[in-house]
């Protein structure tokens, strides 16, 4: 992304202002703003990672005083010590009003009737789906996760037009609503999908069961939560809010700045946010700048759909697999849905890789299906699985985020 003046000079304003929380002023040591006087003066800060984050627990991002602090988040803090970020109510405001962003760009109005399912409390999902439904003034139908029969009968009986939602729970749903047959008293137009990465296949079979368009959201916990990018009616590449954002594309292992257009990791830093600044934030997302303009006439910049993440790759026999390549396997197969999971063991000296997938094929074509899903595997990344087909619905389902990789090595 180009560094223009207006951009260094926010850049500058955001770190004075992450500078008064005890994070960055041990971070940042002996750097002050008036030393950022050029895009290579900032390149050469040091970049700020999750585990950095971690480090700060539970306050110590926080960068202005206590009465200005009205509603905390954290991430998970399923793999270590949770992230805590506390917002002031114009980061509140802000991401509502680049949520109601994500929501136009996507078509949606205030006509629409809003079915909110990924859950609410310390994650910022649920709720950032609701401010921005009601700030665009559309009736907003607060479900969170879980207990799929009252939410069939909520999108039956209120007649939802959108469906917010993880890409998991959104397969869950169509699938039951197939199973129950009420698709034919489903209103749904359009999905607003976010939390996790999914392929091509998946999405395919969300938008035909459940008869929608569907779109990406995107955003993180630490940078306000999901609603700070989306795709456009053109479907490829994520609008990025760049008026609240600076965007950068880097080598994740040299750390280096790549061209636009060029693959690499999203590393953000915020604008406007106030109680807990970020600077050169490590989203380990990879993804690309997409340049020129878009077709839909829109001026923020964009980048294409998350492939994965600069962490979530493994190492089998000295084949790397992320699971974007699995998908791109699987996708390019008849036969095979898009629902898999991996599982690597180490037995007798050697790394074994078991790749199961769901298929609506008949028993008898197992043989055959497993024979070319591992020579698929095989050619695009270099390593020989066990394949093991299953039938449709028989791996789990999940009402948050699915795991699909399970490395039991360790």
């Amino acid at each position: 992304m180009e560094m223009t003046a207006i951009r260094l000079e926010k850049i500058k304003k955001s770190m004075g202002n992450a500078l008064k929380g005890d994070f960055y002023k041990n971070f940042f040591k002996g750097i002050e703003p008036g030393d950022i006087k050029t895009r290579e003066d900032f390149e050469k800060l040091p970049f700020t990672d999750k585990e950095d984050l971690r480090g700060a627990y539970p306050l110590g991002l926080q960068a202005v005083p206590d009465e200005k602090i009205v509603r905390i988040h954290s991430s998970s803090g399923t793999t270590g010590t949770p992230v805590i970020i506390p917002y002031t109510q114009k980061d509140v405001t802000d991401w509502a009003v680049m949520f109601e962003r994500c929501y136009r760009t996507a078509g949606i109005t205030e006509l629409d009737r809003i079915h909110i399912t990924p859950g609410y409390g310390l994650w910022t999902a649920g709720i950032g789906f609701q401010l921005g439904a009601e700030r665009m003034s559309a009736m907003t139908i607060p479900m969170g996760p879980g207990n799929t029969d009252k939410q069939i009968k909520m999108m039956t009986d209120l007649k939802s037009t959108v469906l917010c939602a993880t890409s998991s729970y959104a397969l869950l749903l169509a699938e039951e609503i197939e199973k129950r047959g009420v698709k034919d008293k489903i209103c749904l137009k359009k999905g607003v999908i976010g939390s996790e990465r999914w392929g091509e296949k998946m999405r395919r079979r969300i938008a035909d069961e459940l008869g929608v368009e569907l779109y990406d959201i995107y955003g993180l916990t630490e940078i306000y939560g999901p609603g700070i990018g989306i795709n456009c009616m053109e479907q490829e590449s994520m609008h990025i809010w760049d008026d609240y954002l600076y965007i950068e594309i880097i080598d994740p292992k040299t750390g280096e700045n790549v061209p636009d257009g060029e693959s690499g990791e999203l590393v953000l830093t915020t604008f406007c946010k106030e109680g807990a600044p970020l600077i050169r934030y490590r989203t380990h997302d990879l993804t690309r700048i997409v340049p020129g303009g878009c077709p839909c006439g829109s001026e923020y910049p964009r980048i294409d759909r998350i492939i994965g993440r600069s962490d979530d790759m493994v190492k089998v026999r000295g084949a790397i697999i992320y699971p974007s390549l699995v998908d791109e396997v699987l996708a390019g197969i008849d036969g095979v849905s898009s629902e898999y999971q991996i599982m690597i063991d180490h037995l007798n000296g050697r790394d074994i890789l078991t790749l199961f997938f769901e298929t609506g094929l008949p028993q008898d074509s197992y043989k055959n299906l497993e024979k070319k899903v591992e020579d698929a595997f095989k050619a695009k990344v270099g390593l020989k699985p066990a394949a093991k087909p299953v039938g449709m619905g028989e791996l789990p389902r999940s009402e948050k985020k699915s795991t699909r990789v399970f490395d039991n090595r360790y």
